[in-house]
């Protein structure tokens, strides 16, 4: 049996009791009160060209080294606004200091590898459940209590050959937004579905590995919010999917096991000035 090493990356099972850790009053507090209410809270942030030193030291260690491999420096720098922003929602949530949230990866579900499950905080250790998602000029995090959630944003493009659709859709969404003129309509349509798709298997927790975004069914054509079923291995679990609106050239989406009793409103917070 192969020991994993001690300087692998931060993970934590939220199913374990965390009881005799150290948790800070405010982050106990707020949990609960996420808990009661069913809320989940949303935040994005514009991304820049060039990496803001105040951002940078807030990243730890293995942050700082993956956002060295970045090549253009526009990616490591939409890379550390995301993480940076992430560490400073979560600290403003739970009222402790930025510097002090550090995050990592929960174990995956599919097979309890701990090197490529869901992100998750894992300073202070609270069960909160929280989601990234960064696209050309926009980030994203998404939190609730609990141990399931996704979001994902993307930028509106044309959607420049049907091989892409039949990457993402249906074929029964392949006919109804392929059967649409070129242009705006189309195009946000397009991008409805496909965020739709990564927030629900990001929320599973298990990518792509689990189903692939063409066999999964979300009804672009339909106003949200809406429920989607997400099959695995002959398990089926339902999302609550709603739209969120940025107010910008993107198309987002949350996704919230539908079980969640109660299932609360979701906060937009918009970008700090």
């Amino acid at each position: 049996m192969t020991t994993r090493p001690a300087t692998a990356a931060a993970h934590i099972d939220h199913a374990a009791d965390v009881g005799e850790v150290y948790v800070p009053e405010t982050a106990r507090a707020v949990v609960a009160r996420l808990r009661e209410s069913g809320a989940a809270h949303v935040w994005w942030w514009p991304l820049g060209e060039a990496t803001d030193p105040a951002d940078f030291v807030l990243l730890d260690e293995q942050e700082r080294a993956r956002m060295r491999r970045f090549h253009a420096p526009r990616d490591a720098a939409a890379f550390t606004t995301t993480r940076a922003g992430a560490r400073r929602a979560v600290a403003g949530l739970l009222g402790v200091p930025a510097h002090t949230v550090r995050f990592g990866r929960r174990i995956c579900p599919g097979c309890g590898d701990a090197d490529h499950g869901p992100p998750a905080v894992v300073r202070p250790p609270v069960p909160l459940a929280i989601s990234l998602s960064r696209t050309d000029g926009c980030g994203v995090l998404a939190v609730r209590a609990g141990d399931w959630v996704g979001v994902d944003v993307e930028a509106y493009r044309p959607m420049e050959s049907e091989a892409l659709a039949q990457l993402v859709l249906t074929p029964d969404e392949t006919d109804r937004i392929l059967s649409l003129p070129e242009g705006p309509g189309r195009t946000s349509l397009f991008h409805r579905a496909w965020t739709r798709k990564e927030a629900v298997v990001k929320a599973v927790g298990l990518g792509l590995l689990g189903m692939p975004l063409n066999t999964l069914d979300v009804a672009p054509g339909q106003e949200g919010p809406l429920t989607v079923t997400h099959i695995h291995e002959g398990r089926t679990t339902t999302w609550h999917v709603e739209d969120l609106n940025l107010n910008g050239p993107w198309s987002a989406s949350l996704a919230r096991p539908s079980s969640a009793t109660p299932l609360g409103p979701v906060h937009l917070h918009p970008p700090a000035v």
